[in-house]
């Protein structure tokens, strides 16, 4: 099967678990349902539950042990798309071709819609967590890394910093850590929680975290790219958002030909921390090369 294919395979397998575990009954509250639903299936790559899919593959884990893991994963990051699009945040109107979350639903079941999917999150990985039969532990360990990975010391730290940069002039340490945090944080909690349920031993954990930094900051710095050179059909978003929100990017920073540069230098350092694995890495290296040549 070629790589376009599995991903589609992957993809439907991810989006038929969401489909299970997300709730469509009709209550006085269902208005929020409606609205958590439409944000999880506006479309997206699928990256993160993808990859902490294939981490848990890779270290000869099952997919019944991780799926419930890996709808979690994509509640917190749609969660996160939610209320960055928001006025206060972003203030984006479209978002994957469609429009943002609270210009279909309003500003306030917008920010509720976003907090349903992260707690909701929570409430999967733990009812996984209590049918469990055998050892627990390794699901724990597994929410450690989803929880600290979305929050003040991750993906929500990225984001104060981001916000406060806003207007000013930042250095590329500062940029740096917005986007590992900010971006980086949650990709990398994905693969190290499906290497984790997996029963990973040390050294394919941190051959796997290391991959993973990679293509998170490689991944950001493309977003960072394509906000200037993509074309928004293909984007389903405006372009230049970044520019008219005075936010400080990689290539505002390093410039574009720099930029690109890092994210070439950033994709053959991925590839080097899976050597040795090249029976297992297949879908790795396919993976790494599908995101760093989206079209600029």
């Amino acid at each position: 099967m070629d790589f376009k294919n599995l991903m589609d395979k992957q993809i439907q397998l991810i989006d038929r678990s969401l489909d299970q575990v997300l709730p469509k009954e009709k209550d006085y509250q269902d208005i929020i349902f409606e609205s958590m639903r439409y944000s999880v299936f506006a479309g997206g790559k699928r990256l993160r539950p993808i990859l902490m899919l294939a981490a848990c593959e890779f270290v000869g884990g099952h997919e019944k042990d991780v799926l419930p893991f890996c709808c979690a994963i994509e509640m917190i990051h749609t969660y996160s798309l939610i209320h960055d699009d928001l006025p206060a945040m972003d203030n984006d109107d479209f978002r994957r071709g469609k429009p943002t979350n609270h210009k279909v639903y309003g500003e306030g079941i917008a920010v509720l819609a976003g907090d349903g999917l992260l707690n909701y999150a929570y409430e999967i990985m733990l009812k996984s967590l209590l049918q469990d039969a055998g050892d627990p532990k390794r699901k724990i360990q597994a929410m450690e890394e989803i929880a600290r990975a979305a929050g003040i010391y991750g993906m929500i730290g990225g984001q104060v910093v981001d916000l406060a940069s806003e207007n000013k002039q930042i250095d590329g340490d500062a940029l740096d850590y917005i986007h590992n945090h900010k971006t980086a944080a949650l990709i990398v909690a994905a693969i190290r929680a499906g290497a984790i349920i997996g029963g990973a031993d040390d050294q394919a954990l941190n051959r796997l975290t290391e991959y993973g930094k990679c293509i998170g900051l490689g991944f950001q710095i493309t977003d960072d790219l394509l906000d200037i050179l993509g074309d928004e059909k293909k984007l389903g978003k405006k372009v230049g958002s970044d520019i008219e929100n005075h936010k400080s990017t990689y290539p505002s920073i390093h410039g574009i030909d720099q930029s690109i540069a890092k994210v070439q230098e950033l994709f053959h350092k991925s590839l080097a921390a899976l050597q040795g694995y090249d029976n297992k890495s297949a879908f790795f290296v396919n993976l790494a090369d599908y995101l760093v040549k989206r079209e600029y």
